[in-house]
């Protein structure tokens, strides 16, 4: 029996608007290879089926469930993750009216969340709560009721279509 050294596989893709280059075992699903090869801890690991929407990121600037996307398939493409989405110390709107309403309990879904909204706010600048509803519906959250999450999508829709919008009372005070 011999000791050969597991084989790996290096793949050259953009990461967070960035070139990056990474060595993996070649069964590695992206959502392993953000968190255990690259150390990008946001992506989170759920139910590792593709019904939760927690490992949720953009390729090409389109969502994807990255525990049913292998690794080796981001080969030359654009990977985004919750750490790439500010704009260095400048939370995206879409963190900050998360932030706002309280739209984040535990925040362990809340990168799935934010990065499937950024994807619809790209498509459609100002969603019916339906759409939101529909865009949403295949992340889940055990914490949260979801109409904190339906208004910060709409709050930072607003923002930044360039208007104003009032924070729901009960949101600003942290009532129910």
């Amino acid at each position: 029996m011999s000791n050969s050294p597991k084989q790996k596989f290096h793949i050259n893709f953009v990461l967070n608007g960035e070139n990056a280059e990474v060595a993996f075992a070649p069964h590695k699903t992206l959502l392993e290879v953000l968190r255990e090869d690259m150390n990008l801890m946001g992506t989170k690991h759920g139910c590792e089926l593709g019904e939760c929407g927690t490992c949720a990121v953009l390729v090409n600037g389109r969502a994807i469930l990255s525990c049913l996307m292998l690794g080796l398939d981001a080969e030359g493409q654009e990977v985004k993750t919750i750490e790439g989405m500010a704009e260095g110390a400048v939370l995206h709107p879409l963190q900050q009216t998360f932030a706002d309403l309280g739209a984040a309990q535990c925040g362990y879904c809340s990168p799935g969340f934010l990065l499937v909204a950024e994807e619809l706010l790209k498509k459609n600048a100002n969603p019916s709560r339906d759409t939101i509803k529909e865009a949403l519906s295949g992340n889940l959250c055990r914490c949260t009721g979801y109409i904190k999450i339906y208004e910060a999508v709409e709050l930072a829709a607003a923002r930044m279509r360039g208007e104003e919008m009032e924070l729901p009372r009960e949101s600003v005070y942290g009532l129910d």
